[in-house]
């Protein structure tokens, strides 16, 4: 199984972002959204599950939870928006991977046994850090998370 993971559009879906997609399996949006429509065009691709991050406000916002926890070939996956705001012990829990955002910075990390994946921003350019997104592909026991640029797509 193939799952997509995207964080931090902030309003800005690109093009290279839904190619990068296409074939997912599912998605999962780690939050700062913007604005529905980026749902919306995600769920065109794949089944999508959204968390709400700190810039997630007004009415439309109010269906997303602060948190989710997914389970997906027999994989327990915990979304949320902020690592700092992480109030449990994943190992403990039985969680397999934690997806956070917020940062805007990539990252691929395993603790105690828990995968820590951070897809970094997909949406407008913030400083000098790279549009990313990431997929995380669940074959039998193996976890394989990988972190792609969005505007370098391979020909």
């Amino acid at each position: 199984m193939r799952i997509g993971i995207i964080s931090d559009t902030h309003g800005l879906l690109h093009p290279e972002a839904t190619e990068r997609l296409a074939g997912v399996h599912y998605i999962i949006h780690a939050g700062d959204i913007g604005r529905p429509e980026v749902i919306s065009e995600l769920r065109k691709i794949a089944p999508t599950m959204a968390i709400r991050g700190n810039i997630d406000r007004g009415e439309w916002a109010a269906e997303y939870p602060d948190t989710a926890l997914v389970k997906l070939g027999g994989r327990s996956i915990y979304v949320l928006h902020n690592l700092k705001e992480l109030d449990l012990d994943p190992a403990a829990a039985g969680i397999d991977v934690v997806v956070s955002g917020h940062s805007h910075r990539p990252k691929i990390e395993t603790v105690r046994g828990v995968l820590y994946l951070n897809p970094g921003s997909a949406g407008p350019r913030r400083f000098t850090l790279p549009i990313a997104l990431a997929t995380l592909e669940l074959a039998g026991d193996a976890l394989r998370p990988c972190i792609h640029e969005v505007g370098k797509i391979p020909p």
